[in-house]
């Protein structure tokens, strides 16, 4: 399977003994996503889904806005996408090389300000649209996004990113050894699929939440992220002031609510 490699290991068992055994574990390389044959930036991810990443990636990051933005994606080999944007859309390389090289873990380390996303996506208005989300459903979601990770099933190593509507059914997930490839790449799906915004769904991620997942959940309009583990301070901070209702430690029976309560229906 792509995204899954093997090899031999030795393992010490519980009785104190060894055996050699085939292990899997997910897979990380580089990915260079290129504009028009120019890169602006190198992302470090598990392979599969890599046009959902690119086009997820552009979108959280406002090079493109709408599916018509977005011309071709074309993959140059098995690590280098290539993107073509439509006549019309208007891109600047030299500030989109401020992304440098992105790691699994850190997400985009570089960017220039919290400011700066602010101007370019509208913040989430409780009055305006009114999106809530009943208690019970909420706690099944973590349950539902398992049973749609086959690689950690697998590999015990790689993080899980879902979109499901308020009923509770899962619109897309995606997996990646770095938590906010698998955000970019289940958004990445719904742009390319025409859904956005994401205004009457969820994102749940598998891990923690932090800045760069609250922040590319702002970009695809979706007003509630729910965490199985802990939020960073920044993410607390930047969903309070964008409107966005965030959730961590959704371990059932129990979750914690850091901003925006309206949203739960207890």
């Amino acid at each position: 399977m792509k995204g899954i490699g093997a090899g031999s290991i030795i393992r010490r068992k519980k009785d104190g003994g060894h055996e050699c055994v085939t292990d899997e574990v997910a897979i990380e390389e580089p990915l260079e996503i290129r504009i028009q044959g120019r890169a602006v930036a190198t992302t470090m991810r598990t392979p599969g889904n890599d046009e959902e990443l690119a086009a997820g990636f552009l979108f959280s990051e406002s090079i493109v806005r709408t599916r018509a933005d977005l011309k071709k994606v074309s993959a140059v080999n098995d690590n280098v996408i290539d993107v073509e944007l439509a006549a019309d859309v208007k891109f600047s390389p030299v500030p989109a090389e401020r992304f440098g090289t992105i790691t699994s873990s850190c997400g985009l380390c570089g960017k220039a300000s919290i400011e700066f996303i602010r101007q370019r996506f509208p913040l989430i208005d409780f009055a305006a649209d009114p999106t809530r989300i009943t208690e019970t459903i909420l706690l099944e979601l973590p349950d539902r996004l398992r049973r749609g990770q086959g690689n950690f099933a697998r590999t015990g190593g790689i993080h899980a990113a879902g979109i499901f509507d308020t009923s509770g059914q899962l619109i897309v997930v995606r997996e990646d050894i770095g938590r906010h490839n698998a955000v970019d790449k289940a958004i990445g799906r719904a742009f390319l699929d025409g859904l956005l915004p994401l205004n009457r769904h969820v994102l749940v991620v598998s891990g923690r939440s932090s800045f760069e997942i609250v922040q590319k959940a702002l970009a695809a309009g979706l007003p509630i992220v729910a965490a199985v583990s802990a939020p960073s301070s920044l993410a607390i901070n930047f969903a309070r002031e964008c409107g966005q209702t965030l959730i961590g430690f959704l371990r059932p029976p129990t979750f914690n609510v850091y901003s925006h309560i309206e949203r739960v229906a207890f």
